[in-house]
């Protein structure tokens, strides 16, 4: 039974493929005016409004199944776009990182050939970490005791006068900045606003000298007290490290470091002495490099 049914199948198929064979063959042949010519533009006219009442009817189904495919696909691209241009900002910032890092070894390789600098050996260090406090005192970097690095070596950027190494390991150091209000400098006013000849000169004259100390979470301004209210202290003049010694105490600080440039001189409040406001040569909030100038001439009553 399933076998005849299966020939019969086969026998109606092949009848179809022979009737189509010949009304194509029939259809191709005879002229536009023919049988088959007219039934085709009967049916046409007949499904032709059927066709096109279709076609409206699903026009919103398909506009909306292609404003779907087109937002996918436009999520799609954004993402991609979005990737692409993260790495881009991604390249950008490394090479941004990299001209910086260039431009900043630059000027420590400058400061390097200062003659304040005569007999140390600086050893460039990058900072790794900061005070978390409003006082800005402390950095740390990533060279220690094994880079011949000591406590109260003194620290500077290409800028100024940084501070000096507080506690430390094999591979880290604690500097202690010029903000810690526990670390004052003795610093001398030079009479030239020229950064280059205030380091040269060191202590060539009597130039009035004071202390200076930090304001509290303002690492943009430094205070020099004790300097005589009868001194003509001036804007822009320019601080450089004092350095004194007196054979058995010294400063913390070698001589010729610039610290900074007076900004304002005004009436301190003990009546004998001025209030002078020095901004900082070296921007305490953003440094990535530092050199710690290790060896160097002794300094008696300085801790190494």
């Amino acid at each position: 039974m399933y076998r005849k049914q299966v020939r019969r199948r086969r026998a109606v198929l092949v009848a179809l493929i022979v009737v189509s064979l010949v009304l194509l063959s029939s259809h191709f042949s005879e002229a536009e005016s023919g049988p088959l010519h007219t039934i085709q533009r009967g049916v046409a006219a007949v499904l032709s409004p059927i066709g096109e009442g279709a076609e409206r009817a699903l026009k919103p189904a398909r506009d909306l199944i292609n404003w779907f495919d087109e937002t996918f696909e436009a999520r799609g691209e954004n993402e991609q776009l979005e990737e692409e241009i993260a790495a881009l900002r991604a390249q950008v910032s490394e090479s941004q990182d990299a001209v910086g890092d260039n431009a900043e070894f630059k000027q420590l390789l400058k400061l390097d050939r200062s003659p304040a600098l005569g007999g140390y050996e600086p050893v460039t260090a990058r900072v790794i970490g900061r005070s978390p406090t409003v006082w800005f005192s402390t950095l740390i970097i990533d060279q220690g005791s094994s880079s011949r690095i000591e406590r109260n070596d003194p620290v500077i950027n290409f800028a100024g006068l940084v501070g000096r190494v507080g506690d430390l390991t094999g591979g880290t150091a604690q500097v202690e900045l010029i903000t810690d209000p526990d670390n004052a400098v003795s610093a001398e006013v030079l009479p030239t606003a020229d950064t280059d000849d205030a380091v040269t000169r060191a202590l060539s004259s009597d130039n009035p000298t004071g202390i200076v100390a930090p304001v509290a979470g303002d690492p943009e301004d430094l205070l020099l007290d004790f300097i005589d209210k009868q001194e003509p202290i001036e804007e822009n003049q320019i601080l450089i490290t004092a350095g004194w010694s007196n054979g058995n105490v010294s400063s913390a600080y070698p001589p010729g470091l610039p610290i900074g440039r007076v900004t304002e001189a005004e009436e301190g409040e003990q009546e004998e002495f001025q209030r002078i406001h020095v901004s900082p040569f070296a921007d305490l909030r953003d440094i990535e490099h530092v050199q710690v100038l290790t060896g160097g001439p002794d300094r008696p009553g300085v801790p190494g």
